[in-house]
């Protein structure tokens, strides 16, 4: 089969409908992924964009004339599906969704039993192979059936399980759905609650008629921040499309980074179990280590990116692990990602310390962040080789891209994934060190 193999990413399929992802390709797709992890059942959720059931139809007949039975979830967050794979131990799981991506986009976020991701050297590439030399396996005589699953309570049951809801304190919540999955995973889980929660975007729509449903971008949190303060809101939280990661805003609507949530949710799991061991990515402000050991657990750095994070926390047992871009990964979520969990767990916090969003994050964070500043260039390794001499007084490490420490600040430099752009991560302990660095930095990778 002929298609647009740069739809393959690092760790999920993603591209523009349908020009490069149509319903061939999901029949293809389905049928290969069959016959990569030869499983009994498949179970797939999709989320609300105007592809997604067209995609549906045609990825399940692939698998199911395979042999293989699927699991309609119908319309599921991404950690819903993770939870259903996980939950009622179905051989794998796909979520059909583009993420945060804009309307025209579509794709596959895979994993097999357990919800264990599937990423471009574990299982992508290997059933991009089969597409690309139509070398499937035999077609039984036999088809696969589709049954309807609906997750919904138990999966509501599931994340309140995280908390003791006895504890929460009613406060004033504006939530951004973003048109998202969010809108149809949340309202269960409010029902249960006492806050009192004032609801943005809730309606399902693939077209993303108010703002795009990417909350890390800080344009896309203006609604949400004048909506904190028409209803004088202790704090905010947005969702992106596919509902798995979530964004904090405190009650003067400023954006919470991951790596601060990161530091909520360790702080929160270590006061019930000091005896813990935290796993946070590289571009984490050290903030997070510095409060893990404070709390008495074991932090441990890793490199960006859930494939990577979820076997690490596995072979540590790590009760939690973090990212700065908002994925948050729990032990007993069968290692999976939920922005839902991580919100609970910083509004119980929250609750049992009697403090508003901002007051516990400013005793968290004593640092100052640049935020990650993209640039386009020729040669990534001759920038990066060219930052490495100029900061040579540094202590370096490889573990993904250059990281180099000094006693008033650290930067990361990482390239992208799919294009050629350096990314750019500083921290430093205050601003006029923090914009001198940044200036520093930018002159030689710009020039």
């Amino acid at each position: 089969m002929n298609f647009d193999q740069t739809i393959f990413k690092a760790y999920d399929i993603r591209g523009v409908f349908p020009s490069q992802i149509n319903s061939e390709l999901a029949y293809k797709f389905g049928y290969a992924l069959a016959s990569y992890l030869k499983p009994k059942s498949i179970a797939i959720g999709r989320d609300m964009r105007v592809s997604s059931d067209e995609l549906f139809e045609e990825l399940s007949h692939g698998i199911t004339d395979m042999g293989v039975d699927v699991v309609d979830l119908g319309m599921v967050s991404t950690d819903g599906l993770y939870f259903a794979v996980g939950k009622y131990q179905h051989d794998g799981g796909i979520m059909i969704t583009a993420s945060h991506n804009p309307k025209e986009y579509n794709g596959f976020k895979v994993c097999r039993e357990n919800a264990i991701p599937l990423s471009g050297s574990e299982g992508l590439n290997q059933i991009k192979k089969i597409m690309l030399d139509d070398a499937y396996s035999v077609k039984p005589s036999t088809k696969g059936v589709i049954v309807r699953k609906d997750i919904t309570e138990d999966y509501a049951a599931h994340c309140l399980s995280f908390i003791d809801i006895s504890k929460l304190k009613k406060y004033k919540v504006v939530i951004d759905a973003g048109n998202g999955m969010a809108g149809a995973t949340l309202p269960p889980v409010l029902e249960k609650i006492p806050i009192d929660a004032t609801k943005l975007y809730f309606e399902l729509d693939g077209t993303f008629p108010n703002h795009p449903a990417s909350p890390i971008e800080l344009e896309n949190l203006i609604d949400l921040q004048q909506a904190i303060s028409e209803n004088k809101a202790d704090f905010g939280v947005a969702f992106d499309g596919d509902a798995d990661r979530m964004f904090l805003v405190d009650k003067y609507g400023k954006q919470v980074g991951g790596d601060m949530v990161t530091a909520m949710v360790s702080k929160s799991l270590l006061k019930k179990d000091s005896n813990q061991t935290i796993l946070y990515n590289l571009i984490c402000s050290n903030a997070v280590p510095e409060m893990v050991t404070k709390m008495g657990g074991t932090p441990i750095r890793t490199r960006v990116g859930h494939a990577l994070i979820k076997p690490l926390m596995k072979q540590h047992n790590a009760i939690f692990g973090g990212e700065h871009s908002g994925h948050f990964y729990f032990r007993d979520n069968w290692f999976a990602d939920s922005g839902l969990i991580a919100f609970l767990v910083c509004l119980e916090l929250m609750s049992e310390e009697n403090r508003d969003l901002h007051e516990i994050i400013s005793d968290i964070d004593p640092y100052v962040r640049s935020g990650e500043i993209n640039s386009r260039v020729d040669s990534i390794e001759d920038k990066i080789s060219q930052i490495s001499s100029a900061f040579d007084e540094g202590k370096k490490d490889l573990e993904d891209g250059l990281t180099v420490q000094f006693d008033d600040f650290w930067f990361n430099l990482r390239p992208s994934n799919t294009e050629p752009l350096l990314r750019l991560n500083v921290e430093a302990k205050d601003k006029a060190t923090l914009d001198k660095k940044v200036e520093q930095l930018l002159k030689i990778i710009r020039s």
